[in-house]
């Protein structure tokens, strides 16, 4: 459940005596126009959600005139005195390409006052809206209308390009396609500073370099790897597909958050790749065919990009490291670090202890990760550091319900001992599957115990050589760790590492789903309900305080959902931000077809109540929250900053001086698109006060996106800002 203001203070060490939590004046309206109301001792004054939350300190009478009607805008919301410039946006020229689509995680790394090289990923692409705008923004076509009618000719089964022969006018379309999709993804270098004036700027230096997604296919920019996959790659025969490569990787995609190392390095995590190749590998760790990753489109996205390109599935989902000071070095993958849907890195670099990163596997169930190195950290600005990624050891996460929890390594002799699927919402487990390759969905608990019987150790479920078994394991990841006994969690999304060792941890939802879902014991919400889908903040410490450490304590910090049900008034918890005083900063991460869903009631036609899910909409658009971990204002949380129509604010990196906050706008539009002639529709949403009276708001809803021109019927494009003070002064 979520800590009460005393029991936060006592978690953190703070004094008893501090100030109690200053009440807010009135504000003059309910809707974004206006800023919301102050706190005292914040620098800022809190903009407005839909939806009134307990810091405002306003009565339920206030709440209900306050927020019987509110206005959502399409454009990045801040507190008054605040301004954002856009930096780079989908389409700006970048070396020898342009600024990708849907740019996440931002690294900067400044290289001397008030300038830098700013390293950003370009995760994945809006399918409609993308191809809605493509031409306008970079003035090209591609066969959209042909592709699409073959697509859908082909139904549920999508089209399998890569078993179309040579010459082929529809194999030649969808390539097309998929290479420009590709070429839109990956990590982008640009160079930037800060004028005169405040606002940051590009200077486009000669590093400034774009690593996309089929970097290495038409060029020599391939991506090397370390550890022992690289084993596997290199196998000349094996049980599955092989690209004839070797150890060498055709680019990089799916790249969502990450992480800045002390030494100047960006990490770069990729996550979703199963939507572009197939996730499952064989016993020795080779891929499966292309083939088992067709072709197709849909709302979400451009799905099987690399099937058509003959694309190794194995090569995908690792976290991949770039130094963007070195204008020709296109990024490594490090394998000790593991093959999942990686959600950002933590980074632990103390001189004379262990180097330890941490990330989560981002999906219904997935896993929270460890990667402990053989050597230790000397000087942890030194490059040589990166060295210390090609050899360790990688541990997956066991929660236990007292707040204690201990790694299991990911290696040959760990014992298998899965979760029952009954101790897991959704009743559902995958595991390797034996003989025959890929993953199999267990949801029944004897098929547990048939299991254990037949592999007694992860060496069994893998082949090769010592090292190629290893190298299998850390391929096939998540499927070892849920053989291992790893606890299924509620989608850990970012990892952040505090200057006193603690790990702060963003599970954004706990609801299942078709990959399976978190363990019932540990992933509960303010009232003990399960499953829960608004989300968590939860604070892990190694035991010792140790990096390298075996066993640790856990607590939860934050709990999302509707401050009358005891949640802090935000849904789905995704990237964080530590800033030099370190307190947290958090933006959210509703799916973006449940943004502004109307709510006339919270009971549906059949009688029953909406679902969680679907009162996301009362949250309106994902927003910026600051979370104090100090002073008279620690444990509360508060808005700072509403996102574009349909959008998601992403990566934030925070400079060391507290002035410019460096953020993405991802996928402005990406439900309705293009905003045409400024439309707007009126919804209904039946909302409660913090203490649970109900009352109704009338909520104005641009449809569709206009961001960031804000000019009538301009196309949305994703883009990287900068926020700052126009007086100059510390963001906080």
């Amino acid at each position: 459940m979520s800590l009460n203001r005393r029991q936060f203070l006592l978690f953190f060490g703070a004094a008893a005596g501090t100030a109690a939590l200053g009440s807010f004046p009135t504000a003059s309206s309910g809707g974004l126009g206006q800023p919301a109301l102050a706190s005292t001792g914040l620098a800022f004054k809190p903009v407005n959600l839909p939806l009134p939350l307990k810091t405002m300190g306003l009565s339920a009478d206030q709440q209900m005139a306050e927020f019987s009607s509110f206005t959502v805008v399409d454009d990045l919301v801040l507190p008054e005195g605040y301004v954002y410039d856009v930096v780079a946006a989908w389409g700006d020229s970048v070396g020898d390409g342009h600024f990708g689509y849907n740019n996440d995680y931002l690294s900067y790394v400044e290289t001397a006052p008030g300038q830098g090289f700013l390293s950003v990923n370009f995760e994945y692409i809006s399918a409609a809206t993308w191809m809605e705008t493509y031409g306008p923004v970079l003035g090209k076509s591609l066969p959209f209308e042909a592709v699409k009618a073959a697509v859908a000719a082909a139904g549920d089964d999508g089209v399998d390009a890569f078993s179309l022969p040579e010459g082929d006018p529809l194999k030649g379309q969808i390539r097309a396609i998929a290479e420009a999709a590709l070429s839109d993804l990956g990590i982008g270098v640009i160079s930037v500073r800060q004028a005169a004036g405040g606002g940051w700027e590009r200077t486009n230096s000669g590093s400034d370099r774009r690593i996309t997604g089929i970097a290495g296919l038409k060029d020599d920019r391939y991506l090397k790897t370390t550890g022992p996959a690289a084993a596997v790659f290199r196998k000349t025969s094996g049980s599955g597909y092989l690209d004839g490569l070797g150890d060498r990787i055709v680019g990089t995609f799916a790249n969502c958050a990450g992480g800045t190392t002390p030494w100047g390095t960006m990490l770069s995590a990729e996550e979703n790749f199963q939507d572009y190749v197939p996730e499952g590998v064989h016993a020795d760790g080779t891929a499966l065919s292309p083939s088992e990753k067709t072709f197709a489109i849909d709302p979400d996205g451009l799905n099987g990009l690399g099937n058509v390109l003959g694309l190794a599935g194995n090569k995908y989902g690792w976290m991949v490291e770039v130094d963007p000071a070195n204008p020709n070095d296109y990024g490594t993958k490090h394998t000790w670090m593991g093959r999942y849907r990686h959600e950002a890195v933590g980074i632990r670099a103390t001189a004379n202890q262990k180097l330890a990163l941490y990330s989560g596997c981002d999906r219904r169930g997935g896993h929270l990760y460890k990667f402990v190195s053989t050597d230790t950290v000397v000087d942890p600005k030194a490059k040589s550091n990166s060295r210390l990624l090609a050899d360790g050891r990688l541990y997956a996460a066991k929660f236990n319900a007292d707040g204690t929890g201990r790694w299991i390594a990911l290696k040959a002799d760990t014992p298998v001992n899965p979760y029952l699927p009954s101790q897991i919402e959704g009743g559902l487990i995958t595991l390797p599957k034996r003989p025959a390759g890929g993953f199999t969905k267990v949801e029944d608990d004897a098929d547990i115990a048939a299991f254990k019987t037949q592999f007694k150790t992860l060496g069994d479920l893998y082949s090769g050589s010592d090292l190629e078994r290893q190298g299998a394991i850390l391929i096939d990841a998540h499927f070892a760790a849920n053989a291992a006994g790893a606890t299924p969690t509620a989608r850990p999304e970012d990892t952040m590492v505090h200057a006193d060792g603690t790990l702060f941890i963003n599970f954004t939802s706990g609801s299942p789903g078709g990959d399976g879902g978190p363990d019932k014991a540990i992933f509960k919400g303010p009232n003990g309900e399960s499953p829960y889908e608004y989300g968590w903040i939860m604070k892990l410490k190694e035991d010792s305080n140790d990096p390298a450490a075996m066993t640790f304590r856990w607590e939860v910090l934050h709990v999302g959902g509707e401050p009358a049900e005891g949640g802090m008034g935000f849904a789905n918890p995704d990237n964080m931000e530590l800033d030099a005083r370190g307190n947290l900063w958090m933006v959210t991460d509703m799916s973006s077809d449940k943004h502004n869903k109307a709510l006339p009631s919270r009971v549906d036609s059949e009688g029953k109540p909406v679902s969680q899910s679907n009162l996301r909409g009362l949250f309106g658009n994902n927003s910026i929250w600051y979370l104090p971990l100090q002073g008279e204002n620690a444990g509360q949380a508060f808005v700072f900053g509403y996102a574009p129509m349909e959008s998601e604010m992403t990566g934030p990196f925070m400079t060391t001086d507290m002035k410019s906050l460096f953020i993405s706008a991802q996928h402005p539009g990406e439900i309705n698109g293009l905003r045409k002639d400024m439309a707007v529709e009126t919804r209904a949403f039946a909302m409660t006060t913090t203490d649970g009276k109900p009352f109704m708001q009338q909520r104005q809803v641009p449809i569709g996106s206009n961001w960031p021109a804000g000019a009538a019927n301009a196309a949305p494009r994703p883009a990287v800002v900068v926020i700052r003070r126009a007086n100059g002064d510390d963001l906080a």
